[in-house]
Parts: C-alpha cells; sequence; structure tokens
C-alpha cells in the first residue's frame, strides 16, 4: 500500500496538468463512492449537438457555494449547497494546492456505454486559464487528449479510484479532453470536477 501522494507530469505542450494517482487513500475512495451513488440527486438532462437534442449519456449534479449556475450544452444548472463530504474534498484540495474552489459538478458514469464526448472546459464563467481538479471514484476509465491546433499530439491515462487528475494554466487553451464509450463491461464511476465560477 503506498503511504504518500505520489504525482507525474504529463508533460504535454500548451498545458499544465498533473496526475495524482493516490490522491485519496483506498479507504477515502471507497466511502466517498458510495456515499456519492446513494446521496447525489443525480439527473439526466439532454444536450443539444449540431442542433440536434439527445439525452446527455450520463448522469450530472453540480453543488456549489456562491449561488452561481454553470452553463454547458446548451444545459444550464442551479447549484446545491456543499454537502460534507464535499467540502472534506474542496478543503483538501484547496489546502494542498493553494487554489480556491467555488463549484463542483458531479458526473455519474453508469456503464461503458455512458461517456462525455470531446470538448474543452473553457466557458465564459470559469475565466481565463482555470484550474479544473478532477477526482475519479469507482471503475478506471481512460481519460483523452488531444491538442487543438496540432493533431499529432495525443494522449491517454487510466484514471484510478481515488486518483486526482489537476489541469491549469493554458491547458483548456490548446487541449480538449474526452471519457469514450468502451465495449468492456464496467461498474459505476463517479467523477468530482472542481473548479472556480466567477
Amino acid at each position: 500500500m503506498k503511504l504518500f501522494d505520489e504525482s507525474f507530469d504529463l508533460k504535454l505542450p500548451d498545458a499544465d496538468i498533473r496526475y495524482h494517482p493516490n490522491f485519496l487513500s483506498k479507504e477515502e475512495a471507497d466511502i466517498y463512492f458510495d456515499h456519492f451513488i446513494k446521496n447525489v440527486p443525480w439527473r439526466h438532462d439532454d444536450i443539444k449537438i449540431f442542433g440536434k437534442t439527445f439525452p446527455q449519456p450520463r448522469l450530472t449534479a453540480l453543488y456549489g457555494n456562491n449561488g452561481k449556475t454553470y452553463t454547458y450544452s446548451n444545459i444550464t444548472m442551479k447549484p446545491l449547497g456543499f454537502d460534507t463530504e464535499l467540502k472534506g474534498i474542496k478543503q483538501k484540495l484547496e489546502q494542498k494546492f493553494q487554489v480556491v474552489f467555488s463549484t463542483c459538478l458531479l458526473n455519474l458514469y453508469r456503464d461503458g456505454q455512458d461517456s462525455n464526448g470531446w470538448h474543452s472546459d473553457d466557458e465564459k464563467e470559469l475565466g481565463t486559464n482555470p484550474t479544473i481538479a478532477s477526482i475519479s471514484l469507482g471503475e478506471e476509465r481512460f481519460f483523452h487528449l488531444k491538442h487543438k491546433t496540432n493533431k499529432e499530439l495525443k494522449q491517454k491515462i487510466l484514471l484510478e479510484h481515488g486518483s486526482l487528475l489537476l489541469m491549469q494554466g493554458s491547458t483548456q487553451h490548446f487541449w480538449q479532453h474526452q471519457i469514450p464509450k468502451t465495449k468492456r463491461k464496467v461498474g459505476k464511476r463517479v467523477n468530482l470536477t472542481f473548479r472556480l465560477i466567477h
């Protein structure tokens, strides 16, 4: 068992992305996963892509402490107040990385057919060079990255239970990311994405 939080830089050009595989211990991650699966009021919204409307291929929820809404893909979400568990994770992130987060968008991937298509976290509410702290709980899924202008620049990383992927600096300007569908039989994954809504 690893007793400390090792981490490594993905070393991608035009990006500042660091992966912390052991940000939460297995025991912590197990408890949080069970809590969020059972207690979050998950919602299933429709999204509009190229003028067509589809059911979003995952469930979501928004929590925050400043009452500010978050809009993406023509979906506007009003935040619920942080619960004790989210407050605890938020505090740990803020203390370790000296950043402030106001909001957490949660995603529930129910199986391998749930996904998140290519996008950047570059909505105007996030401001310039946003810091996005993405925590994975439950089933491991591959996270794909591609550069917006240099098509040869690609990367993928397996996001593990209890891990943290921290994206900062100019990352969202130059890179897109996705969680693709998989034909493998996989269980549920909860993803917590902390950000600051201005």
